[in-house]
């Protein structure tokens, strides 16, 4: 079941950010409008493309998360192997991202002051904004 899950998941949000998914939805809109004076403009018109669009953005909502989680775990994956082939990386860093949020910012708000103070953290960034 989860093989099916993340294939049918990551095939409809590959789809789903095609332009031709947009055009499409785009033409069920406009075809809906164009129905309009047809069905007098009733609430029955008007229940048509509000549940249509409730239920396809609650099922997209799901099969989207899906395939973020599993891009988000295979980038970690990545990055965790990067970590380790690297000589002179802390390791520590490994698996950081099972931490509470306010975990993750001690760990950046020490990292900053390793970096250097506040002052000459900005010239290094405006110094990289100035390269472009």
């Amino acid at each position: 079941m989860d093989r099916i899950f993340a294939a049918l998941s990551h095939r409809v949000a590959g789809w789903a950010g095609q332009p031709l998914a947009f055009i499409l939805a785009g033409m069920v809109v406009l075809l809906w409008l164009i129905t309009g004076p047809i069905f007098h403009y009733s609430d029955t018109w008007q229940l048509v493309i509000n549940t249509g669009t409730t239920i396809i953005t609650f099922l997209m909502v799901f099969l989207i998360q899906n395939a973020q989680n599993r891009d988000g775990s295979a980038i970690q994956a990545k990055l965790d192997e990067l970590i380790r082939a690297v000589g002179g990386a802390r390791n520590d860093f490994i698996g950081i991202e099972h931490l509470t949020e306010a975990d993750l910012e001690r760990i950046k708000h020490i990292l900053e002051k390793e970096c250097g103070d506040d002052e000459n953290h900005r010239r290094a960034i405006e110094r990289l904004i100035e390269r472009r």
